[in-house]
């Protein structure tokens, strides 16, 4: 009997061996190489080895746009040469299946390679760039995926440039394998951007954890103030959170310009050079703050809309106001606890963002959530009536995470503030649920965590009601200049440019003189009071005038000569600034005190 039992129990082991072999043989497998043989052509060639494929149609995708950059890029424009071959090296037949997909008529064979070239030439931190000098991958715009098979194990070899020594990116090395890297899903691979070239690399250990600034280009500045600089913002955010939440980290800077992208482990940002040094500095910090901190609010704590991602089409949320919004305030709020800003300069940041929102017309027509639902079609979209009908969710967002955070320290005694809703996000549905927030959820633990109802502040956020600052600043202490005062000059409300010589009206404001009178966008203004003027010195001479003088402005519209006399009103500006009051009491000075600690 003993020995019936032992022999059944082996060939039951060996039946469950066969199986997992079978199963582990048989699962899917994909393996990129991309080379760059020559980069002056601006080409990558990548060659896509799949295994163990189910089917005998299988249809790859390209992403139309990468996640953290809301805009429909439409990657495949960018696919020449897009091809399929059997192991025997047998041509597959290839149909266009979509805008973004290729369908593979591989007639059930379970191995094959897909070949394809990708033009690279667009110097941004959403696109992929080739030169002799660098190349930098974008890979949403570089790697296909199996059409519902965006959770299989990816591979990616690199084949650098000849000349090229050096390669930075967040995606885990594979032992053994040099310049070979592993993402456990597609997912993973879409968020790991790639410098390749011969860039600078400074390597930094942060509580144990691998960190790295790599660049080229990055001009002279002082590396050990750098590190020491990032290396304070990484301890702040983190010990505000209560953990690094990766195992390596990269800052790759990718060259000039002025934009970023946040990334799990990582983030593309565009610097020109020598804004690692001198003055540049002060303005480069909460810059790098800002994309270090949406490792956080963004990658992990993130509304449900934001992942798991649907690259074929847009991902719509009314939460960026708080994803964007409250990362500005948090990129100061970072600061200011690792001693590279104060408490003043902090509040500065807000104040700018209030003064921006408030200055637009736009204001009066769109709310914080309506900015963040239309961004796919504003945001890098501008047109010259934007700033008449649209607002920025970086700006009211930012300024709102502040009202809350006033509010919920002052109902707690400053017992709790708005680091708990983030860690209170991060653990709850980050780590536990292990998906994003709704937009209700948010409202609730907001609510929760300050033990009353939010609901003014939540209506601020989607409607466009003036919002009361004051009533909110002063339970920290706090109070903003928020009165319109008339300050010198005279007020037109037309925006000029030159083009090419010409004055040419790039804007007009909503409800303004120049609103209210015949004068358009596009048109040329030739002479003011019968002078000629240029873009440069037009608005000096608007406020050279005093509010009731009446100036005329020939003008050419579509052609034809107009004279046209318009009466000017008065300049009315605020300055926004938010600073302490001058009697605090004791809970008010503690509130204020919390700010700066974690």
């Amino acid at each position: 009997m003993k020995k019936s039992i032992y022999c059944f129990k082996i060939l039951f082991l060996m039946i469950l061996f066969i199986q997992v072999s079978y199963g582990q043989k048989k699962s899917p497998s994909y393996f990129f190489t991309v080379s760059m043989e020559r980069p002056n052509t601006h080409y990558y060639h990548v060659e896509l080895q799949c295994d163990g494929i189910k089917g005998d149609n299988i249809e790859f995708k390209m992403p139309i746009w990468t996640p953290g950059y809301y805009l429909a890029m439409d990657y495949a424009k960018y696919v020449i040469n897009f091809n399929a071959k059997d192991e025997s090296g047998n041509i597959l037949p290839v149909e266009r299946s979509s805008r973004n997909g290729w369908k593979i008529k591989n007639g059930k064979l379970s191995s094959f390679k897909i070949g394809y070239d990708v033009f690279a030439y667009n110097h941004s931190v959403a696109d992929s760039y080739l030169d002799d000098f660098q190349g930098f991958i974008s890979p949403t715009g570089v790697f296909i995926y199996p059409a519902g098979g965006i959770k299989n194990q990816v591979k990616v070899h690199i084949v650098p440039f000849k000349n090229w020594t050096k390669i930075t990116t967040g995606l885990d090395n594979i032992a053994n394998e040099p310049n070979t890297f592993y993402a456990s899903d597609f997912d993973v691979l879409y968020d790991s951007p790639i410098l390749i070239g011969n860039q600078e690399v400074i390597s930094f250990n942060v509580n144990g954890i691998p960190h790295e600034l790599a660049g080229s280009s990055l001009g002279k500045y002082d590396k050990d103030e750098v590190i020491s600089f990032l290396t304070k913002i990484v301890l702040t955010a983190t010990d505000m959170m209560g953990e690094i939440p990766y195992t390596h980290y990269a800052f790759i800077v990718i060259g000039p310009g002025g934009g970023g992208l946040e990334h799990l482990n990582s983030m593309a940002i565009t610097l020109s050079p020598n804004n690692l040094s001198g003055p540049a500095l002060k303005t480069t910090l909460p810059f790098m703050c800002h994309e270090y901190f949406h490792n956080f609010n963004v990658k992990r704590i993130r509304p449900i809309n934001l992942g798991p991602f649907d690259y074929d089409n847009e991902s719509f949320t009314n939460m960026l106001w708080v994803s964007e919004g409250f990362t500005v305030y948090y990129e100061g709020m970072v600061l200011l606890r690792a001693g590279l800003m104060t408490r003043q300069e902090f509040f500065d940041l807000i104040s700018a963002c209030v003064n921006r929102y408030e200055s637009v017309p736009g204001h009066l027509f769109e709310s914080a959530t309506e900015s963040s639902f239309n961004t796919w079609l504003e945001f890098f979209n501008r047109n010259p009536n934007s700033s008449n009908t649209t607002i920025s969710y970086y700006d009211k967002g930012a300024a709102l995470g502040l009202l809350l955070d006033c509010k919920i320290r002052f109902e707690t005694k400053n017992n709790k503030s708005l680091d708990d809703v983030m860690r209170t996000l991060y653990e709850k549905f980050y780590k536990e649920k292990k998906r994003g927030f709704t937009d209700k959820e948010f409202q609730n633990v907001c609510e929760e965590t300050a033990g009353c109802s939010l609901q003014e502040i939540f209506d601020y956020a989607s409607t466009v009601e003036k919002v009361d600052y004051n009533k909110y600043l002063s339970l920290a202490g706090l109070q903003i200049d928020s009165e319109l005062q008339e300050t010198k000059g005279a007020y037109l409300g037309a925006s000029v440019q030159d083009q090419q010589g010409s004055v040419i009206v790039s804007s007009i404001d909503f409800n303004s003189p120049a609103y209210n009178s015949d004068l358009s966008i596009q048109d040329e203004i030739i002479a003011l009071d019968n002078n000629r003027i240029t873009a440069r010195n037009f608005n000096e001479i608007i406020n050279q005038h005093k509010p009731g003088d009446k100036i005329k402005l020939t003008f050419s519209h579509r052609g034809k000569i107009n004279n046209l006399e318009i009466i000017l009103d008065k300049n009315l500006k605020a300055t926004y600034k938010i600073t302490p009051v001058e009697k605090l009491t004791p809970l008010q000075e503690t509130i204020l005190k919390g700010f700066s600690q974690n």
